[in-house]
């Protein structure tokens, strides 16, 4: 009888430990096979950093340096025979990316853009752009909706990084606002990122 209860206790030991080791194995497997995800916030803080970035080296490696030996970036480039300037940069970069299909868009916008396709789309976006533009440190972000599809839509700061920027939009016949100065906010980099439902 002792044997017996001394067996059973053995077995339900086994059967504890088996299960425990069961369960851990079956808890660290679901961990590891779990998809990896980022929030949409760090998803276009990190777009953000690239476009940023870009158009800095642009601005101040390419175009800074070619003013200062005689070669100009201009708003008609093309006819020119000039560089682009460097907003012209992040516009046609953009919309290379919307071509893609892939539901990822970024554009600068204004609350006094030179052209009204640069005005803001939306009150989020003419909101963003107010906020960012008092507090350029932040960017100004939310979801949106278009249609049945849900977006999160980021606004960064967009400061002039260069005296090029300055004197275009100063000069510019358009231009609504023609004192800006060095590392002024003159709009936003608007960044479109599409986002399942919950």
């Amino acid at each position: 009888m002792k044997s017996l209860a001394t067996w059973g206790g053995a077995c339900l030991a086994i059967g504890l430990i088996a299960g425990t080791t069961f369960w851990g194995i079956s808890s660290w497997k679901a961990q590891t096979e779990k998809p990896f995800m980022l929030s949409p916030e760090t998803v276009a803080s990190y777009l953000h950093a690239v476009i940023e970035a870009q158009r800095t080296v642009y601005t101040t490696n390419v175009v800074d340096t070619l003013q200062s030996k005689g070669i100009h970036a201009e708003e008609h480039w093309k006819q020119q025979k000039a560089l682009p300037l460097p907003a012209q940069m992040i516009l046609d970069g953009g919309r290379l990316v919307a071509e893609k299909g892939l539901g990822f868009k970024y554009r600068l916008a204004s609350n006094t853009p030179i052209y009204v396709w640069n005005s803001p789309a939306t009150d989020f976006e003419r909101t963003g752009l107010e906020v960012v533009s008092k507090n350029p440190d932040k960017p100004f972000t939310g979801f949106v909706r278009v249609g049945r599809d849900r977006f999160f839509q980021a606004i960064y700061a967009d400061r002039a990084v260069s005296q090029a920027c300055v004197a275009c939009h100063n000069a510019h016949l358009n231009s609504p606002k023609k004192d800006y100065q060095l590392n002024d906010v003159m709009g936003g980099i608007i960044i479109t990122i599409p986002v399942t439902e919950p």
